[in-house]
């Protein structure tokens, strides 16, 4: 069982482990042992709360399909075991990222003195490009 908080925890039968071949260098390791890790977890048929699926839906997230699919590929580490690890902690951390309310915003106004500044600034560099111009003598 993982558990993503006190209360929110994912059973070990949805989440589907697959032992891959790791690409990129290693030599000889690499090409005859399968240590990374493909992990999937299907959001819509887990046993997550309704309000945690639809956050994690909404994630703009490349590891997320649209059927509501998170794959996550672990190939940091020389050993099936530690990747496992670190995919499992991945989905931990993405799963958390998609509990965290996000902040509405509040509308601001600038305040009297940065109006004033600004007005400043505009007059000031007006001043240098008008500085910039050829003198007209016949007036």
């Amino acid at each position: 069982m993982l558990h993503i908080t006190d209360d929110i925890f994912i059973l070990d039968n949805e989440i589907e482990l697959n032992a891959i071949r790791a690409q990129g260098a290693g030599g000889q390791n690499v090409n005859k042992v399968s240590s990374a890790v493909h992990l999937r977890f299907d959001i819509l048929n887990s046993t997550l709360p309704n309000s945690v699926k639809e956050r994690l839906q909404t994630l703009n997230d490349r590891r997320i399909s649209k059927d509501g699919i998170i794959v996550i590929k672990a190939q940091q580490f020389r050993s099936r075991e530690k990747n496992i690890g670190n995919a499992l902690n991945r989905l931990t951390d993405l799963i958390q990222k998609a509990l965290v309310p996000i902040a509405k915003r509040k509308p601001t106004r600038p305040t009297r003195g940065a109006k004033q500044r600004r007005l400043d600034n505009k007059a000031r560099r007006s001043e240098k490009k008008k500085l910039r111009k050829k003198i007209n003598f016949s007036h």
